[in-house]
């Protein structure tokens, strides 16, 4: 099982350089890049040749960037832009060998009806899937567990790379967003394991689910989650990797080091019960 940090864990008190140099030092295997703030920070003084040079001579690879955001339920002035964010995505993909582009549905207090969600993500998803073919990538999809998400459970999430049916859509496994609006084992059991692009391990404070929100997360193993009835079942669908993705307040306030170490830590204690992993730094 390979293990990998997701940025919004060091979101507020480190950088792509440093976090890229902490994970080598603890041993990660990937990184998410934030390609939203973290990436665009880096190249003020880097360039992406550079960013492709560290991962050619260092161990940690890229795993995902992080994210194309609001994807389905947009105008066609917005889906334009989008659009364009999306192909720049793919360049930078290409220089730096990454293979996944993770996309975020919409949220929004407006409702919106089942039938028109699922009509516009299939339309966006294959439209951006033709677009991402050439460049061997895969878009990942991150459910989004709140009330106001266009797709909200793993339930809804599958239906839709279902209706895609393209063999580079598939969805980010979550267990935060798996657990905060009730998503059950059962789908989880019925979720095609080839269409589980990435798996983001985290934990939760014990409070209902439907009021959750990322600053409520922990270590894994430090909160109301059964992550080991989830992992029982990721390890029987084949799933070999993990990214640790944490939105901690309190964690910012932290040395980014010390918080690279215990997300190491804390997450080997909880997937060694299920998968071989090497010892903790």
């Amino acid at each position: 099982m390979k293990i990998g940090l997701n940025q919004g864990t060091t979101l507020e008190n480190s950088s792509l350089e440093k976090d890229l140099e902490l994970c080598e030092k603890y041993g990660y295997d990937y990184i998410e890049i934030r390609s939203i703030d973290q990436l665009k920070d880096y190249l003020k003084t880097h360039s992406l040749e550079d960013l492709a040079a560290y991962f050619q001579t260092h161990h940690i690879k890229p795993l995902s960037l992080n994210a194309l955001v609001f994807f389905n339920n947009r105008t066609e002035e917005e889906y334009a832009a989008l659009r364009e964010e999306f192909k720049e995505m793919l360049e930078i993909a290409k220089v730096i060998d990454c293979k996944n582009i993770v996309v975020v549905p919409f949220v929004s207090e407006q409702k919106i009806l089942r039938k028109d969600i699922i009509k516009s993500s299939v339309e966006t998803l294959r439209d951006l899937s033709d677009l991402a073919e050439p460049y061997g990538v895969k878009l990942a999809i991150e459910f989004i567990g709140h009330p106001h998400a266009t797709i909200n459970t793993l339930e809804f999430a599958n239906q839709v790379v279902k209706e895609v049916d393209r063999h580079n859509v598939g969805i980010v496994f979550d267990t935060f967003q798996y657990y905060a609006m009730n998503s059950t084992l059962e789908s989880l059991e019925n979720t095609d394991p080839a269409k589980i692009f990435i798996f983001h391990i985290n934990d939760v404070e014990d409070y209902q689910p439907g009021i959750l929100m990322d600053v409520d997360r922990v270590y894994p193993g430090h909160g109301a989650i059964d992550l080991d009835s989830i992992l029982a079942i990721l390890k029987d669908k084949g799933v070999d990797h993990v990214s640790v993705e944490l939105f901690r307040p309190e964690y910012y306030q932290l040395d980014a080091e010390e918080v690279i170490k215990t997300a190491k830590e804390t997450t080997m204690q909880v997937i060694s019960k299920h998968f071989e992993v090497e010892k903790a730094l």
